[in-house]
């Protein structure tokens, strides 16, 4: 090849290894781009995920030259840095399924732990409660509410790193969102949830799933305002046991 990327992609389980490709160099090319040509040129047994590829689902997050991105909207020149060459690795801080493709079972029992699913308190029968939109709760879940869970933050967070058990920071984000829905019929229990040991005091505010969300939501300010709002329920006594940090 006359103009080529030299790509280097995991292949394998956690015991695995790199591989090296060598990709045409197009115009516009994508990462994504780039893992479907080998595929579909060189080696059709690599496995690794994508659905829209438009940046909507978050199903292609991969780890590109050291840092989570979504494929799809990466594209080659905005990464190589001068240089022609790539490493392309799974998702870290997931288990490993094959070459690209992480476990996000973890990640998705974590988002269950932090109590970031709804819960009513009305039946069909009730009239709908009404949200004033201009509410400072409303307010807060607006900011928080668009992550898509495509794992990029979990992925850059050095806490869930060193500490397997932390919640990490898109099911914190999640559980803030769950706090600021006045509807909810046990925002008590989100701060529990939130309080026990590897909760939002585990956070260490290095910013990386800020710094790293595709969609630019701030999760470091939503696991903030949990820490502000345990404390304070801890302090009146709302939080019995304690908090865990």
């Amino acid at each position: 090849m006359a103009k080529a990327l030299q790509v280097e992609i995991w292949r394998g389980d956690a015991n695995g290894a790199f591989v090296r490709y060598a990709v045409p160099r197009e115009d516009n090319q994508t990462i994504l781009d780039v893992v479907t040509w080998v595929q579909r040129n060189t080696d059709p047994c690599l496995s690794y995920r994508f659905a829209c590829r438009v940046g909507m689902c978050g199903s292609c997050a991969m780890t590109v030259n050291g840092k989570p991105r979504w494929t799809c909207r990466t594209h080659v020149a905005k990464v190589l840095y001068g240089s022609d060459r790539l490493r392309i690795e799974p998702l870290r801080n997931l288990p490993i399924i094959k070459d690209l493709a992480a476990d996000l079972t973890p990640f998705s029992e974590k988002w269950q732990n932090a109590r970031g699913r709804f819960k009513g308190r009305k039946s069909r029968h009730d009239n709908l409660d009404r949200v004033a939109p201009a509410s400072n709760e409303r307010q807060q879940a607006n900011a928080h509410v668009e992550c898509i869970n495509c794992a990029v933050c979990y992925a850059a967070c050095d806490v869930v790193k060193w500490t397997p058990e932390y919640l990490g920071p898109a099911a914190l984000n999640r559980a803030w969102v769950a706090y600021n829905d006045t509807r909810d019929a046990d925002r008590t229990g989100v701060l529990r949830a939130v309080a026990k040991a590897g909760g939002c005091l585990h956070c260490h505010t290095h910013q990386s799933c800020t710094e790293h969300c595709p969609v630019e939501l701030n999760p470091a300010a939503g696991i903030a305002g949990l820490k502000r709002a345990t404390v304070r329920a801890y302090l009146s006594g709302t939080l019995k046991g304690g908090l865990k940090g």
